[in-house]
């Protein structure tokens, strides 16, 4: 059984629920949850309030902002804070969301956020979440899983988290072409390791996705494969 810090890489395109379901595997497992697109959209959201138009934005720019923008520790995670105050609600807002793929795309910005993350995980058992998470913040990760699903079911499922409510498939259909224009911005930091298990869930609910990584890190904690995969 191991009883070293391990690291739980999660990795996948926008709207494949890789963040609520870091989230909840950590609360699992016991161990912090580290959302990296937190750090993203706390920059987005310190940006869109002092760095002008977005046209207008330079990765140098917005890395003399960074400084301002932290996690913290807080039960079971970290939280993105803005010159000492939780950056709170204002980072999933429509504008934040519209410029965060901008942002994540600026080297000097994601330098930054992957070295916050390393920082955040170093010495804990952490779930961590978001792009190039195993690739190339944590590399030598021992799980890393790849989250997948249709463009229409990511979708719909984002709908319903906004909305509260059944969306129309007009809806839907509107929303699948924002991901999709997404994803092609994002190809170049929404990449597979090739050691990563890759996990369809299209048709899974989220308690199963949960459920079967939670059984491949519990297997791994007594020094089983993942190769293995107890799911």
């Amino acid at each position: 059984m191991s009883d070293s810090p391990l690291v739980v890489a999660i990795d996948g395109p926008a709207a494949s629920g890789k963040s609520s379901t870091a989230h909840w595997v950590a609360e699992r497992l016991g161990y912090r949850h580290v959302d990296s697109g937190a750090l993203y959209r706390a920059l987005t959201l310190l940006a869109t309030r002092e760095a002008g138009p977005s046209d207008g934005w330079t990765g140098e720019r917005l890395a003399a902002l960074a400084d301002r923008v932290r996690l913290d520790a807080v039960p079971g995670g970290f939280e993105p804070t803005i010159d000492g105050a939780p950056a709170g609600d204002g980072i999933r807002g429509a504008e934040v969301t519209r410029c965060v793929s901008l942002v994540a795309q600026m080297p000097a910005v994601r330098g930054w956020v992957n070295a916050r993350v390393r920082e955040a995980a170093e010495g804990r058992s952490v779930v961590v979440d978001g792009r190039d998470i195993g690739t190339v913040v944590f590399p030598e990760a021992p799980l890393k899983i790849f989250l997948v699903a249709d463009p229409w079911e990511r979708a719909r499922r984002r709908l319903v988290q906004r909305l509260g409510r059944r969306p129309a498939d007009a809806e839907i259909a509107e929303e699948t072409e924002r991901l999709v224009q997404r994803d092609a911005k994002d190809a170049t930091q929404t990449v597979q390791a090739k050691d990563a298990i890759l996990l369809d869930t299209t048709y899974l609910t989220q308690a199963e996705q949960v459920d079967r990584i939670v059984a491949l890190t519990r297997a791994l904690e007594r020094g089983v494969s993942p190769e293995a995969d107890p799911a």
